[in-house]
């Protein structure tokens, strides 16, 4: 087959005459990138992709703040994925007919991701920058694909623009069934996740998990990205904020509902303790996932974190010019430059500390650290250590300043030492949550140390 049948089947997918439902969205049809009509590698299918405009007014059917409409059109997205295994018509997205359909499984992956500033996978088909709506409907860029005829014949032609136009009609059809309630209440979640992520700086808080929020996450094989992960099937354990960390209670500014949970303030240090997978770095994924805006039945939708958080952990890498001085005194051997501007082959601890310095010198409003990633050297002091380097637990006790407006949380199992600095310490044992007294646990700390002390005097 030439690149001319190909071109040929494109042009009569565009001149798709529509209904009064649907119609190819012709302003947004850029060929080769939107608009396309490929052989699969195999080149038993052809893979297309058409801008559609359905024609149902969400903007003025739900008169709710434009800002919550990505989760209305993360919905109908879904219900048109969840039609396909069923509706013939919408056989092209699932690839049937063709000769390898789970080649275009991807195209009915479920999401639950309604929106994020990282515009995160980008391979699944979900709201975003190219499925959206605005005044003139609901505009979808919708893909598939259907058998790859042996030669481009003009009845090759019309079988294969009549199949994706059933295809649009299908789409249409599913979209246009979906009850407004049912669009207002997707509307009304995400609003809700937008309005008070911009709320929170006001309240004095960087993030907020909600009392019954559901962190854990399924992974498959096209999310395998803790933010794009599904809900976990099975257990899952809500969260509940312990009283002793003092929850908050906030009204929802869209849905005008009220929602206690843990406020993570600003400038604060805040650690999650506890043994080995007890869900620590869960819990740290949460709040980064927090970022981005999820749809009803996600488990993360009342987790909402500021935009702009960073992590920093260890890896070897390059370095030029880097501001280490938070941490260091002199640079090691093998760096060049000094301690405001070090060049060379970084280790762990040296990536790290530069990580955290640009996070605070760029005014973060949250750092998240995680023990298990994490360059415990540049932690924790040791023994061994010597007085060129300042770990974090002692510039959280003596120059808490140098932290600037940044707030810190960190998970920690083994680093007792750093955990005692924080103003709040929260443990997670079976991903329960419970408080820990900062001032007894650091009692029992300084116990625990004078005991090894003592043993170690001993030669025990």
């Amino acid at each position: 087959m030439s690149d001319r049948g190909l071109d040929a089947c494109l042009e009569e997918l565009l001149a798709l005459p529509g209904d009064d439902r649907w119609e190819i969205d012709r302003a947004h049809a850029v060929r080769n990138v939107t608009a396309y009509v490929v052989r699969s590698f195999d080149g038993s299918a052809l893979v297309f992709s058409l801008p559609l405009l359905l024609f149902r007014p969400l903007l003025s059917e739900i008169p709710l703040d434009p800002k919550g409409s990505a989760g209305a059109v993360a919905l109908v997205i879904e219900r048109v994925k969840q039609a396909a295994a069923s509706d013939e018509a919408l056989g092209p997205l699932v690839g049937r007919g063709t000769r390898f359909p789970h080649q275009f499984a991807s195209l009915t992956e479920p999401f639950t991701l309604v929106s994020s500033p990282a515009e995160l996978a980008a391979h699944l088909w979900h709201a975003g920058g190219r499925n959206y709506a605005d005044s003139a409907g609901v505009h979808l860029l919708v893909g598939g694909a259907v058998p790859c005829p042996d030669a481009f014949t003009r009845r090759d032609l019309s079988t294969i623009a009549e199949r994706v136009a059933r295809f649009c009609d299908a789409v249409a059809r599913v979209i246009f069934s979906v009850p407004a309630r049912e669009l207002e209440s997707a509307w009304t979640a995400t609003l809700d996740q937008e309005l008070l992520r911009e709320q929170l700086p006001d309240l004095g808080l960087v993030s907020f998990v909600g009392d019954g929020a559901r962190l854990a996450r399924s992974y498959t094989r096209y999310r395998c990205y803790f933010r794009t992960a599904g809900p976990k099937e099975g257990t899952s354990v809500p969260f509940s904020c312990p009283a002793e960390l003092s929850p908050v209670e906030l009204e929802l500014p869209a849905s005008n509902e009220a929602m206690t949970g843990l406020g993570i303030k600003r400038r604060e240090a805040f650690a999650v303790a506890g043994s080995n997978a007890q869900g620590k770095t869960t819990f740290l994924e949460g709040i980064v996932a927090g970022m981005d805006d999820h749809a009803v039945g996600d488990g993360r939708e009342m987790v909402v974190t500021v935009h702009g958080i960073c992590t920093a952990e260890a890896v070897n890498a390059m370095l030029a010019g880097a501001d280490v001085s938070m941490f260091f005194s002199a640079l090691p051997p093998g760096m060049s430059g000094t301690v405001h501007a070090a060049s060379g082959m970084g280790s762990g601890s040296m990536n790290m500390a530069y990580q955290v310095q640009r996070a605070v010198k760029r005014g973060c409003p949250l750092l998240v650290i995680d023990e298990d990633r994490a360059s415990p050297n540049l932690l924790v002091r040791s023994s061994l250590q010597n007085e060129e380097v300042t770990p974090l637990s002692e510039i959280l006790s003596r120059d808490r300043g140098k932290m600037g407006e940044t707030a810190l949380v960190f998970a920690a199992c083994a680093l007792d030492t750093l955990v005692a600095q924080a103003d709040r310490i929260m443990v997670l044992d079976r991903h329960v949550a419970r408080a820990v007294d900062r001032d007894d646990f650091r009692m029992k700390v300084a116990a625990a140390l004078e005991r090894m002390a003592e043993d170690l005097r001993r030669g025990r």
